[in-house]
């Protein structure tokens, strides 16, 4: 499914990573505990501001911190849009 929506300046979309079902060692974790994924997959980004060009791409795995970003819905999925400065790096 392709995005119609563009981000401007210097902000991306993420579509988040889901959040883990559960631990390494088997326990299931409930919904109420689950933690925000701190990683994601830009699947739209802006063309940078005229003195700072965007260095991530469309398809980059990036790290991002726990507040970062807003939720939006984009046709019924939960994407986050925030500022390239509030991404980490890049897998």
């Amino acid at each position: 499914m392709s995005i119609t929506f563009k981000p401007l300046a210097d902000r991306v979309l993420i579509e988040p990573a889901p959040a883990e079902m559960k631990t390494a060692s088997g326990i299931i974790i409930p919904d109420s505990a689950k933690e925000k994924p701190l990683k994601g997959k830009i699947v739209a980004a802006g063309s940078g501001k005229v003195d700072e060009p965007i260095t991530v791409k469309v398809g980059d795995e990036v790290l991002y911190g726990q507040y970062s970003g807003t939720e939006i819905k984009l046709d019924g999925t939960t994407y986050l849009i925030m500022r390239e400065a509030d991404i980490y790096g890049i897998f």
